[in-house]
């Protein structure tokens, strides 16, 4: 990104959303689970203003400013871990700041979404590990906190430095990308090689990239693939990017595609006990995970 443009845009430009969680309900009408009932048109966030003009704007800025050199700059500057250090439930409390009184759906707090997805997995009788990814997936917004805009902290990710694959929700926005017309960039490999693996791709630049690195010294691979690629709906959903899949990406699929529904139709109006649970979580957290984490 270059330097000048939080200067050229306003803060009502490169944050679009009324709420990170604007984009997640955009998600849900665009991807309904087939055993999940459809959620009614008016059971979604109401605004004055429409909201879907909202997503529209979010995924054009989305789509114009993530190139590949924007991804090489974000992650030489958040993957050094040197922003802040802090035990997981000070980490939790950080995260929490992101909560929006213009969201009209909900109250409730980031934390108490990670436990429902997390106690919807632990319901389910998936081994803890797993519940532990539920209960960290989206500790990545935390990005927000450190000034980066909505577009590059959510969104559906994709690989950069290839072809973009018309699947991705907006396509069109990607005409507006500097790497669109490079030639270094717009075939469908790019800078890859044929079947080199996802781990060998640079993917667009948000929170599923930063929490996989935060975690990847403490989860199994399966976890991990749950991290990095939640978003990935164009590879988990559309079958998309084949060409740069190796052996070991299509056995971890599997494991991406149990995860996606707990990330997206747990939410619930009604709050998890926090009391109750605590004794569980903090015994998973300390099996799991060093005393602080940095961010």
């Amino acid at each position: 990104m270059p330097a000048s443009m939080n200067d050229q845009l306003s803060a009502k430009e490169l944050n679009p959303l009324n709420s990170l969680d604007e984009w997640e309900e955009a998600v849900l009408e665009r991807y309904p689970e087939p055993d999940v009932p459809a959620k009614q048109k008016d059971e979604f966030r109401n605004y004055d203003a429409p909201a879907r003009d909202t997503v529209k704007e979010f995924y054009r800025l989305n789509h114009t400013y993530q190139t590949y050199d924007f991804v090489k700059q974000k992650k030489e500057n958040f993957l050094k871990f040197d922003k802040r250090e802090m035990n997981v439930w000070k980490a939790f409390d950080f995260l929490n700041e992101l909560v929006d009184d213009s969201d009209p759906d909900t109250d409730l707090d980031q934390f108490q979404h990670l436990l429902q997805t997390s106690e919807a997995i632990r319901a389910d009788g998936h081994p803890d590990w797993m519940v532990l990814t539920g209960l960290m997936h989206d500790m990545g917004k935390v990005l927000c906190l450190f000034g980066e805009p909505q577009w590059a902290v959510v969104g559906d990710t994709f690989p950069v430095g290839c072809a973009y694959s018309d699947k991705i929700v907006y396509p069109e926005f990607f005409e507006n990308n500097a790497d669109y017309t490079n030639p270094a960039y717009n075939t469908a490999n790019g800078v890859y090689k044929e079947g080199c693996g996802l781990r060998n791709v640079d993917m667009s630049w948000g929170h599923d990239e930063y929490v996989y690195q935060m975690m990847k010294d403490h989860l199994p691979e399966e976890g991990l693939y749950m991290l990095r690629y939640h978003s990935f709906y164009a590879w988990h959903r559309e079958a998309e990017y084949g060409n740069l899949l190796d052996d070991h990406d299509k056995e971890m699929l599997k494991w991406v595609k149990l995860f996606n529904p707990y990330d997206l139709y747990s939410k619930n109006p009604t709050p998890p006990v926090w009391k109750e649970l605590k004794p569980y979580y903090e015994g998973l957290v300390a099996k799991y995970l060093p005393e602080t984490i940095k961010f």
